[in-house]
C-alpha cells in the first residue's frame, strides 16, 4: 500500500468549489456497514453532492466503490446475498493471526471496483487502518486500493493482518471506527459522518445470539464457526480434534463463544472510541441508524439495514440546512 500516512491524512488536492466541499465519514460496522448504501441513496435524492469519502473497515469497503461509481453493482450483489454466499467469502487458515485470511473479500471488492489505485477513483478516498505494533492510526489516500480495504477490515483475532511498508496493519476501527478527522484534513468543509457503534453495545443485548440450529445455546455452532472446523479439519491436527471438543463441551454455565467473546469486546471499545472522537472531532451532520441488534456476519439481512440506513438518513437530511440550492 503505497503512501500510507500515519496520524493526520494530508490534504487531497482537489478542484476548488464555489460551495462546501462535503466530506463523507463512513464507519466501522461490520454487517452493519450495509446501512451506508441507503445512507448514500438518500443523499443522492436529497440532491446532496459528496466530494470525498473517508471510510473505515466496512465504511472503508462501501466507501471504496462508492468512489468508483459502482455502488449500484455492489448493492444489488448484496441484497441477493444468502448463507451460502457469505459463508463461501470466508477462507479459513489455521488460527495464528486470525481465523479467515481476507483474501476472499479482497476478491469480492476487486470485482466490483476494477481501478487497481486508489488515485484513479473518481472521487478523493481515504482508508484507515490501524498499525499493530505502534497503535498509531494508518490513512491509505494513495496505492494499492484493495490492499488498503483489506487492511481496514482486518479484525483482530479474526480476519488476519496485512503486512506494509513495514507494518503489521489491523481493523482501522481500533483508533477511528468514524473517521470525521481524515475527511476534513482531505478538504471538507462539511462533514457528514455516519456512526454504526452508538448502540452496539446495548443492542446486542436484545437479540441473544441465534445459532444454526435455531437456538440461542452459546455452545451451538454458529455458520461461521461451523465453516472454520470444517477447514480445519483437513490438516488432520490433534490440537484442531482437541479445538473441536472443547467447542462442543458444555460449561457447567452457559458463556458465551469464542467470536461473541472477541467481539464483543471489539464493539464496546470501538463505540466508547466513537463517543470521545465525536465529542471531539464533531461533524456538521451525524447519522446514526439504530443496527445494535444486527451481528457480525448479518449479510443476508442486507435490504432490512441498507433500509434502515436510507431511513435514518433521510429523517436527518429532512432538517439539515444544506439543500441541492447550496450546490
Amino acid at each position: 500500500m503505497n503512501g500510507p500516512q500515519t496520524g493526520k491524512a494530508p490534504a487531497t488536492d482537489l478542484v476548488p468549489l464555489t460551495r462546501p466541499r462535503i466530506g463523507l465519514a463512513l464507519g466501522s460496522g461490520s454487517a452493519r456497514g450495509l446501512a451506508h448504501i441507503g445512507v448514500l441513496r438518500a443523499l443522492k435524492e436529497a440532491g446532496i453532492t459528496v466530494d470525498l469519502v473517508a471510510g473505515t473497515s466496512m465504511g472503508a469497503v462501501i466507501g471504496a466503490v462508492f468512489a468508483a461509481g459502482k455502488l449500484d453493482g455492489l448493492s444489488a450483489r448484496l441484497r441477493n446475498l444468502d448463507w451460502p454466499g457469505i459463508v463461501a467469502l470466508l477462507d479459513p487458515v489455521f488460527p495464528r493471526s486470525g481465523l479467515i485470511d481476507g483474501q476472499r473479500v479482497a476478491q469480492f471488492v476487486r470485482a466490483h471496483v476494477p481501478s487497481a489505485h486508489i488515485e484513479s477513483l473518481l472521487l478523493p478516498f481515504a482508508a484507515v487502518a490501524t498499525d499493530l505494533m505502534t497503535g498509531e492510526e494508518v490513512v491509505a489516500t494513495t496505492g494499492d486500493l484493495t490492499e488498503a480495504v483489506r487492511a481496514s477490515i482486518a479484525v483482530p483475532g479474526i480476519v488476519t493482518p496485512v503486512r506494509s511498508n513495514g507494518r503489521v496493519l489491523v481493523d482501522g476501527g481500533l483508533v477511528n471506527p468514524v473517521p470525521v478527522s481524515v475527511a476534513r484534513a482531505m478538504g471538507a468543509d462539511l462533514v457528514i459522518a455516519v456512526d454504526l457503534n452508538h448502540d452496539i453495545v446495548t443492542g446486542r443485548l436484545s437479540r441473544p445470539a441465534v445459532h444454526a440450529n435455531g437456538s440461542g445455546n452459546g455452545n451451538a455452532h454458529t455458520p461461521i464457526m461451523a465453516r472454520l472446523l470444517e477447514s480445519l479439519q483437513a490438516i488432520n491436527s490433534p490440537v484442531l480434534a482437541q479445538f473441536e471438543a472443547w467447542l462442543h463441551k458444555a460449561p457447567l454455565e452457559p458463556l458465551p463463544g469464542i467470536f461473541e467473546v472477541l467481539l464483543a469486546s471489539l464493539y464496546i471499545m470501538q463505540a466508547r472510541v466513537t463517543e470521545a472522537d465525536l465529542r471531539h472531532t464533531q461533524p456538521d451532520l451525524l447519522i446514526q441508524p439504530p443496527l445494535g441488534a444486527v451481528r457480525f456476519m448479518e449479510f443476508d439481512r442486507a435490504e432490512e439495514i441498507i433500509d434502515i440506513g436510507y431511513r435514518s438518513a433521510a429523517e436527518q437530511l429532512a432538517h439539515w440546512p444544506i439543500t441541492p440550492s447550496h450546490e
